[in-house]
């Protein structure tokens, strides 16, 4: 079915007289350094070349994305396309922004079964999409495969796994089983965090708002996680020490972004391994497995933690060539649109109906690094980079699917479930005081 309203024959008529093939199209992306900027417009003047619209590529920050789109939609100014980072995507269809039945035609004719499911489900309405998903990345739990294949150990794909693992692999100061983020007032912690407890379906909200933390399955999330710092080294911990670790050859497991696929291989000065003497050296590279679909004993499914980008077709777009344009973002300039940083761009198109692997086969050969360059294909295994974009189809972040992300955004920020998580880890509380004191302070942000 298509999902935009059906005009009839008599107002198309009247459209079709009134506006020219050719339309003029406005994106605004936060994409706005330099280099990344040079590949968007260069894709915006191939897609001009082929459809005879133009595009006017507009950089705007991040930061002020949200602002400058309520402006925009208050003067009835809003461009036609924008690309943007997940939190905004619904409350801006239920402020006015964003036309869901654009998105999801621009879907339906792409072929939703070539989405990412994970990625696709975030933007689900009750009828169709409110954006159509773009590119992301999971956080992945990074690990020695040399060491485990040597001592006979599953991939540490499950909280069991991994403990089997610690058992195994802990034998400080040699080797650290793992990092673990224990810094409470860093982000990375909390977003480690919100990946341990995803991977046992664990959250502090529902549909209707706040809700009380499961206490069994949380009290699992807490055991884990005092496991893995336990097997950490002593300290405030956060991305600095895990990745230091991890290249040093002092760590066997450490919780990171795909950002850092390119530094294992020696390709970035200012992030070398430091395994061996050669701070180019592809050796740790070589050693290293990838998890990202992550499972506790309560969900044998698994998760991963998820930052996703969209593209959100307005309510004040040219609507038809609005989706063209996304359509062709997607489609024939995909590889362009993931060649903006592919080391944090997963293709959440794996390909087309016809050609199923297309955009990861594509992907997968896309120069990374910062100093020298290279392919992910020529650095990993295909079966890591399968590993690396399979991660998509579990994509989630806490509140999407219940239309409560702006409050568990402030869950997160507040740094309550780091502060109490640390408490316990540390044996100050027991794991009932941390839940109900979580619980008590959770239920009182709005």
């Amino acid at each position: 079915m298509r999902f935009r309203k059906i005009l009839s024959f008599a107002a198309i008529g009247a459209l079709c007289s009134s506006i020219s093939l050719a339309e003029d199209i406005r994106f605004w992306t936060t994409e706005e350094q330099p280099d990344r900027l040079a590949k968007q417009q260069q894709m915006a003047a191939d897609f001009t070349a082929a459809s005879g619209h133009t595009v006017e590529v507009i950089p705007v920050p991040e930061a002020d994305i949200k602002t400058r789109a309520t402006a925009a939609l208050a003067a009835g100014d809003l461009p036609d396309v924008i690309y943007f980072p997940l939190d905004h995507a619904l409350p801006w269809v239920e402020a006015g922004i964003l036309d869901p039945y654009a998105a999801s035609d621009a879907i339906e004719d792409l072929g939703a079964d070539t989405f990412a499911s994970g990625a696709l489900n975030m933007m689900k309405l009750p009828e169709g999409y409110a954006a159509v998903p773009v590119d992301g990345w999971t956080q992945m739990v990074v690990y020695r495969k040399d060491l485990f294949d040597a001592g006979g150990l599953d991939a540490p794909n499950s909280y069991a796994n991994i403990i089997a693992a610690l058992d195994k692999l802990h034998n400080p100061p040699d080797l650290y089983g793992f990092v673990a983020a224990t810094k409470v007032d860093e982000p990375f912690m909390s977003q480690v965090l919100e990946h341990v407890f995803l991977a046992n379906a664990v959250s502090p909200v529902g549909p209707n708002g706040a809700q009380a933390l499961d206490v069994a399955k949380t009290t699992e999330v807490l055991n884990f996680y005092k496991a893995i710092a336990k097997a950490s080294p002593p300290g405030d911990l956060y991305w600095d020490q895990s990745r230091s670790l991890y290249f040093s050859g002092n760590a066997a497991m450490i919780i990171w972004s795909p950002f850092i696929l390119d530094e294992l291989a020696g390709l970035r000065d200012s992030a070398p391994p430091t395994i061996n003497d050669d701070n180019q050296s592809r050796e740790l590279a070589s050693k290293t497995g990838i998890v990202t679909n992550f499972a506790g004993p309560s969900n044998p499914a698994g998760a991963a933690w998820s930052s996703i980008n969209f593209f959100g077709i307005t309510n004040d777009a040219s609507t038809d060539a609005a989706i063209d344009f996304v359509k062709y973002s997607m489609n024939e300039g995909y590889t362009q649109t993931l060649a903006i940083a592919p080391e944090g761009k997963f293709p959440i198109r794996n390909g087309t109906a016809d050609d199923p692997d297309k955009f990861t086969e594509a992907w997968s050969k896309l120069d990374v690094g910062v100093d020298r360059k290279a392919p992910l294909a020529d650095l990993y295994p295909a079966e890591m980079i399968r590993e690396i974009v399979n991660g998509l189809n579990v994509a989630q972040r806490w509140g999407v699917v219940e239309g409560q992300l702006a409050l568990a955004s402030k869950m997160v920020n507040s740094q309550i479930i780091n502060r109490v998580v640390r408490e316990f880890i540390d044996d100050q509380i027991d794991a009932t005081t941390a839940i109900e004191k979580m619980n008590d302070e959770l239920a009182d942000i709005q």
